[in-house]
């Protein structure tokens, strides 16, 4: 393969990269090493949620990385999050259970790898909490991160009642 072959297809990969983002607002850029590769900080808001804000961490492999270790399409499954009531707290018509719902997603490759961000509602403790983690059809869920939001003493107002 020739090197314009070569810089031709990462430059393919990186623009389909920068396509498939989430739908989070990019706050942080912060380079890495001398390579190029970032680390990444977006915020989001629950949909259903008001008056808390989420911040999750991601890897973004820079064009020299993909020449040079492969994986030309893909960005790691590594992601780190936490979150913060911001004003008062507005609990619309969420799912309870122990599955939670998924709140927010941002795919890490072409294909089927995502990051995605989980609700979980603890009626026990009221206490929301989020999971991030990778959605990558091979190795499962086994990178991830959890957040806590303490609604205890908090301006809660749970939209259907609580």
């Amino acid at each position: 393969m020739t090197r314009f072959t070569r810089l031709c297809l990462a430059a393919t990969a990186a623009l389909s990269l920068a396509a498939c983002g989430g739908s989070g607002d990019e706050v942080a850029e912060i380079n890495n090493d001398w390579t190029g590769n970032e680390i990444k900080i977006d915020s989001f808001e629950d949909e259903k949620i008001s008056g808390v804000v989420c911040h999750m961490a991601h890897f973004d492999r820079s064009v020299l990385d993909r020449l040079s270790k492969g994986s030309w399409f893909e960005n790691p499954s590594n992601g780190s999050i936490s979150c913060a009531i911001t004003g008062p707290v507005t609990v619309g018509n969420i799912k309870r259970g122990k599955s939670g719902e998924e709140v927010f997603k941002q795919r890490q490759s072409i294909i089927f790898k995502k990051l995605a961000v989980r609700r979980v509602f603890d009626e026990e403790n009221n206490t929301l909490i989020y999971l991030v983690y990778s959605r990558k059809i091979v190795d499962g869920s086994a990178k991830m991160s959890i957040a806590t939001v303490a609604l205890g003493g908090a301006d809660v107002t749970f939209a259907g009642g609580r």
